[in-house]
């Protein structure tokens, strides 16, 4: 199917929401299960990561703790993790769900090791709870993990269809990027990644594709190498 041995596949909270924008919509969710089951069918490793937009946005709280608005965040993408590790596995696929702090029996404790143990057996892997820290987004944790079990490209599925030179939703006008480098984003303040997750991308030359989630079989499109979206590059 693709060029790619392992990807890590980061999912946007909104997009698993459909057009409500809170929650899961399901027929989306099952829709991304059966891609990632075909990618898995064809010998790639797939890894996830969700952000937690869909229920809790912790820098969107001007009342409470940063500190404990961001483990709200984080808990928030354990929800998702669980959820659609689910999905994954009403597809028939094996799945796990990792964490960097404990929770019970819901999840086990994130390791390199457990993670390459588990996509050795074709298991998806699902990188939940972020960092475990304060301070660091999903974008941040989706860059790590990436980083950590040596995935060949970061595949960021979101609402938005690329990169553009301003805020679609605002500029009409705005012009979509084919590629782009990962340092033209942080000179030019684009804001598709935080800075921590750039510079861990830069200096760890670790690629990404940002694509438009409800777009028909843009996963599997994407990996097959026909991207509709933008190719960040790190060379």
């Amino acid at each position: 199917m693709g060029k790619y041995k392992r990807v890590l596949l980061k999912l946007s909270g909104e997009a698993l929401s459909g057009d409500k924008g809170t929650g899961f919509d399901e027929p989306t969710c099952v829709s991304v299960a059966k891609q990632i089951k075909a990618l898995v069918e064809d010998n790639i490793q797939v890894s996830v990561v969700i952000g937690g937009g869909n229920f809790w946005r912790g820098r969107s709280s001007e009342t409470i703790d940063r500190t404990k608005a961001d483990q709200i965040g984080m808990m928030a993408t354990v929800m998702n993790c669980i959820y659609m590790s689910e999905i994954c596995r009403s597809t028939g696929l094996m799945t796990q769900v990792l964490t960097p702090f404990a929770c019970g029996s819901f999840t086990k404790l994130f390791s390199k090791d457990r993670a390459h143990k588990y996509m050795s057996k074709g298991m998806v892997v699902f990188f939940a709870g972020g960092t475990g820290h304060p301070y660091f987004s999903t974008d941040t944790a989706t860059a790590l993990r990436a980083v950590e079990i040596e995935a060949d490209i970061i595949l960021a599925a979101r609402a938005v269809d690329g990169v553009y030179d301003s805020d679609p939703a605002v500029n009409p006008q705005a012009v979509k990027y084919d590629t782009i480098k990962m340092s033209d984003i942080v000179e030019h303040q684009l804001g598709v990644v935080d800075l921590a997750a750039a510079v861990l991308c830069m200096e760890n030359k670790m690629p990404m594709c940002v694509f438009k989630l409800n777009e028909k079989d843009s996963i599997i499109n994407t990996v097959s190498g026909a991207c509709t979206g933008t190719i960040i590059t790190v060379d």
